[in-house]
This record gives structure tokens, sequence and C-alpha cells, in this order.
């Protein structure tokens, strides 16, 4: 059985007291050695990775980044390298958000790269793949899916150890009002692993995580998490208060344990 990732996504929000605040504030509320506890991950922005290496060590929480750059290194100012996460013993690297496919020109090409210098640099990426609102009233939400994990992953072996993580944004849920229901989500997660089956075999598809990205909070995480294709969540604006993320890592260990 895979292992729930809830993983929270603080975009671009806290400052380094925020940080260190909010770790004093969730760390207490996490059971203490329980086999059911899911892995803990929080992705802040880049200037509070120290911060968070400070306040997450020995913990069983893990830290992680937003983005990386597909290169080792060079002239490109304003991006960080995959060694430099690493030196920061960042374990995970978000790519492809929904919000960098639209803002800043990402493409299935790029973050192909990019997933291949996390997995070589020794990064876990999560990859980001959904559909709009305009391809989901056009019932193109498997076209689309099913482009971006072919792309996204040319040339990429996932293998079968779970390094690759898929976390799935319906982006037309997000912020709008509009809401994805638990059945949605479960068909649009069987449809990604059904993808990674036939391009990589049984095992890996097995192995690979799939997280729903599209607003999950301690209202609809049971819901969710009880899906067998959904693995764990990315969330957003849940994870900023200490309380909410909890409520959600508590919803993933009650099922763990059943």
């Amino acid at each position: 059985m895979r292992r729930f990732l809830i993983a929270g996504n603080w975009k671009m929000h806290k400052t380094v007291q925020e940080t260190e605040a909010f770790a004093a504030d969730l760390l207490p509320r996490l059971s203490a050695g329980s086999a059911s506890r899911p892995d803990i991950l929080i992705c802040p922005g880049f200037p509070l990775l120290a911060a968070a290496h400070k306040a997450f060590s020995g913990s069983a929480v893990s830290w992680g980044a937003q983005n990386c750059h597909a290169e080792a290194g060079g002239a490109y100012t304003g991006e960080v390298s995959v060694e430099m996460l690493k030196s920061l013993d960042c374990t995970y690297v978000i790519i492809g958000h929904s919000e960098r496919r639209a803002m800043f020109a990402e493409t299935n090409q790029s973050c192909a790269a990019k997933i291949k210098a996390a997995m070589s640099g020794g990064l876990k990426p999560i990859y980001c793949v959904g559909e709009t609102l305009e391809e989901r009233r056009g019932n193109l939400t498997n076209d689309v899916l099913q482009r971006q994990i072919v792309e996204g992953l040319d040339g990429v072996e996932p293998g079968v150890d779970g390094v690759l993580t898929i976390a799935y944004e319906p982006v037309w849920a997000i912020g709008t009002g509009l809401a994805a229901t638990s059945e949605m989500a479960e068909e649009a997660h069987a449809f990604i692993r059904a993808q990674l089956r036939d391009k990589h075999g049984e095992k890996t598809a097995e192995a690979v995580r799939i997280l729903y990205g599209g607003s999950m909070k301690p209202g609809n995480a049971a819901d969710l998490l009880k899906r067998p294709n959904v693995d764990g969540g990315l969330i957003g604006g849940a994870s900023l208060e200490a309380e909410s993320f909890a409520a959600i890592i508590s919803h993933a260990e009650a099922l763990a344990e059943h």
C-alpha cells in the first residue's frame, strides 16, 4: 500500500518569523512515532528554506522547494539549481504547477527537463498536471492529462521506488467556487495511473503516488483520501495554518490505520 503524502505548498506566503511560528504550532499537533502517520512535506518560498531546515530538522516534517532550474548552474539570474536545494537538505521539488504554467510559460517539455535534473540530482519531483475550465467543458480532460504525462515524462524513467510523485490539479476548481467531487478526483487519478501503467508497467504505476491538488481542506480530506487512487494532497491555503494542515494529516493517519 502506498503511504500517504500530505504536502503543503505555501506559494508566495509567510516570512522567516512566520515559518518559525508555524513549525512551533504544527509539531506538537503531530502524533509521536505513529506507524500510520503520512509523510509530511512543507514547500515554502526559496528565502524560507533555511528557516524550514532549522525549524523542522529532526522532526517528522520534510521540506522542499516550489521550483528548480533544469541546468546545474550558470548565468541564470534569479533561478535556483537542484544542488542549491540539496545543500539545504530539501527532499522534494514541485514542478509544473498550474500557476507556473499559466504565469511563467512553463511547458510539458520544460517540465521534463526539470524532472530529469531533479531526479539525477537526488530530489523527488512532484509533477503537476491538470486541465483548465475551458478544457474540462470541452471534454478534453483525458486528452490533456495524457499529453502532460507523455510529454512531461519524456525520457524519464519513474522507477519502482516511488521517487516520482504526480499531483492532479483540476485548475478549474481552484479558487473559482466550482467544486470537484471525490468521484471526479478518483476518475482523473485512475486515468493518470492507467497512463503510467501503459508507458512504464504495472510496478511503476503502483509505486507512483498521485496527490490531489484541487483545494483539499479538513472538510473534504477524508472523502478524497479514501479513494483508492488518491495518495495524499498537494495543499495550498489549508497548509498555511497549522490547525487545518494538522487536521488533514490526522484524516490521512486515521484512514491508514484501517
